[in-house]
């Protein structure tokens, strides 16, 4: 009756937040009007892989991006360090580390901190448009997560996060908060079902200010100058809402894994996405995955302006991981494991974004 119990909150929960989601994200005048498209970028190797489909079944560090509530399936210590060569004839680089402890029965705490680099720019100005002649800039957008999971029975996992998103140039900033939430319900003999619900990106508005935005300016008729500061629009996070589901296929007494998960994301402020992964598993040490979204006009052509296509994204994504176990636990000594993973994902444009990662668990 227990179990029944909390399943029966988590339908009421999926209930009441999606009527309010669906409604925003069928409106064609909201699309591409929100702010920090950053966030909406997976930095995580591991999940990337497979197309963030994991809402259900993710686990650790990996989950943050998908859903937080699987950071409560730490056992001990996590550090995962990722990087992500953003559009591969590009300089834009994604740097992103994390850190997870297990606190015992007050659940879990994890941190993380991602870095987007777009290299050097050369500044111009209205008045002086010429390349070379006024220095140049560094774009900055930068996201800090501070994570709390927990596992409430063997079933049930529930977890928030709180981000700081900043983002600007020398004289232009932003700086805004926002939240993510999530809940995992495991079941079945091998825990081999599980579902998952997360909200994501959800905060106040944010909006630009600093010098960049003010200008000296002559008054009409008049023989002297004043700054004259111009009013940046507000704009909004991307907010979304994931609801997931995953089923374990176990084989050779359980030494062999496929998993098959899928996943429908609800965006605010771009079309929706539904999400289809395969993650093969070799005991802990070898898994390999694959996964593709679609969205509408995914398979449109990006160059052809009369066609509807507005995300570069081809939809298919692929990666492995491979997990050497550094020490064996034995006693109270606890076991190490030192893990390598890889991504690809397919884009219409600058042939692809490949992520790597490195994750060390004690």
């Amino acid at each position: 009756m227990n179990k029944l119990h909390k399943i029966v909150s988590l339908v009421m929960l999926a209930a009441v937040l999606l009527p309010n989601m669906t409604v925003k994200a069928g409106n064609d005048d909201r699309r591409g009007t929100a702010g920090a498209g950053e966030l909406l970028i997976n930095p995580w190797a591991r999940s990337a892989g497979w197309s963030g489909v994991n809402t259900a079944c993710g686990t650790g560090l990996d989950a943050l991006f998908t859903n937080v509530a699987g950071l409560g399936h730490t056992a001990g210590t996590e550090f995962y360090l990722n990087y992500s060569h953003w559009l591969n004839n590009s300089d834009i680089a994604l740097m992103t580390a994390g850190l997870a402890q297990n606190l015992g029965d007050y659940g879990v705490l994890g941190l993380s901190v991602n870095s987007m680099s777009f290299g050097t720019i050369e500044r111009t100005t209205y008045l002086s448009p010429e390349i070379g002649n006024n220095g140049t800039y560094k774009p900055t957008l930068m996201n800090i997560g501070v994570s709390y999971a927990k596992a409430f029975s063997s079933s049930i996992y529930a977890g928030v996060t709180l981000k700081v998103v900043s983002e600007g140039i020398d004289n232009v900033t932003a700086t805004g908060v926002g939240f993510d939430a999530g809940i995992q319900y495991v079941t079945g003999q091998d825990y081999e079902i599980k579902f998952g619900i997360a909200l994501k990106n959800w905060g106040p508005s944010m909006s630009f200010s600093g010098d960049g935005l003010s200008t000296m300016v002559t008054v009409q008729d008049q023989d002297f100058r004043q700054t004259l500061e111009q009013r940046s629009l507000s704009w909004e996070l991307p907010s979304s809402l994931n609801i997931g589901a995953s089923y374990d296929f176990l084989f050779a007494e359980k030494e062999h894994r496929l998993t098959v998960a899928g996943n429908y994301e609800s965006m605010a402020f771009t079309k929706d996405l539904y999400t289809v992964g395969l993650e093969y598993g070799f005991k802990n040490y070898f898994m390999v995955r694959c996964g593709y979204t679609y969205q509408d006009g995914v398979a449109k052509d990006i160059y052809d302006a009369t066609q509807s296509k507005t995300n570069f994204s081809n939809g298919f994504t692929a990666g492995a991981s491979v997990n050497a176990p550094l020490v064996k636990a034995k006693g109270n000594k606890k076991a190490v494991d030192l893990a390598v993973d890889y991504a690809y994902r397919s884009t219409a444009i600058l042939k692809g974004i490949h992520s790597i990662g490195i994750r060390l668990t004690l």
